[in-house]
């Protein structure tokens, strides 16, 4: 049996205003001090550096409000600018910046970004923690379209619109958007509209190629992680995000969220974070 609690509602106030899409290479913002990546030292000792991996459909900004409550906290944190053109090329990307972080890490991914910190972990000796909140965990060979269809729910197949783009090697693919004026109720029905009209409107797209291509080896297969579920999640059904969590023997908590739980309840992604970071020594 997994560890289960179902999380109250959090009742802050959304403040968050998504910022504009930025390049597709991998860009780390640090949220704090020039000496972030390299940890801060309180009266308890040292805290593991956070580093935060968006999915698609969103930026970085969407942790606004964790960063400003782990800030808050006193934990180190980056947020990583996913760069949605595959699972191996983001995960590569990750791996990079987490070869310059000094001392452990508590890596967390939302949504696509699960499927790449669980790639972009194995191997990386200083994450000491995973952390996924309405996202994906992938086992070796599954590709997020795939999961995506296993079980009844999700609305993702009826909501995006893709764009066709030819990459630098001259292959063509697809960008995939969520249709602006499905997005509120697909991906943030527990947001604010005017909230959910600038998440629309800065939405990062991800490729074909990145939501169909197959997983590698799972880093949550040795190393130790935290699952937060939300239970009104029409992007990632509740069920499917129980049956990866429970095979990955994630501590999974439950909350009555959207797909966009880090807009619309920082507070609780912000405890499951900490819960994980208090656990790395």
């Amino acid at each position: 049996m997994y560890r289960h609690s179902r999380l109250r509602r959090a009742r802050t106030p959304l403040t968050l205003l998504a910022t504009a899409a930025i390049a597709s290479a991998l860009v780390a913002t640090s949220v704090g001090s020039a000496s972030a990546s390299k940890g801060t030292t309180t009266p308890k000792g040292p805290k593991p550096t956070v580093v935060l991996v968006h999915g698609a459909f969103a930026d970085s900004s969407s942790w606004n409000g964790v960063i400003k409550q782990l800030k808050e906290d006193g934990y180190p944190v980056l947020a990583a600018a996913n760069p949605l053109r595959s699972v191996s090329r983001d995960a590569a990307a990750v791996k990079n910046l987490l070869a310059s972080i000094d001392g452990p890490v508590v890596l967390v991914g939302h949504s696509y970004g699960g499927a790449v910190i669980s790639n972009a972990a194995r191997g990386a000796d200083n994450v000491k923690a995973l952390v996924y909140a309405d996202a994906f965990l992938p086992d070796t060979g599954e590709s997020v379209n795939e999961l995506a269809s296993r079980f009844e729910g999700s609305v993702i197949g009826d909501v995006l619109r893709p764009v066709p783009i030819t990459k630098p090697d001259g292959a063509k693919d697809f960008d995939f958007y969520i249709d602006q004026s499905k997005f509120h109720q697909a991906f943030g029905a527990d947001v604010s509209a005017n909230t959910a009209r600038m998440m629309a409107v800065t939405q990062r797209p991800g490729t074909g190629t990145a939501l169909n291509e197959p997983s590698g080896e799972p880093a949550w297969k040795t190393i130790p992680s935290w699952a937060l579920v939300g239970s009104n999640d029409r992007i990632i059904p509740r069920e499917l995000q129980v049956f990866m969590a429970e095979r990955a023997n994630a501590h999974i908590e439950e909350i009555r969220s959207s797909h966009a739980v880090t807009v619309s309840h920082p507070d609780a992604v912000t405890r499951i974070i900490e819960k994980a970071a208090r656990t790395v020594r």
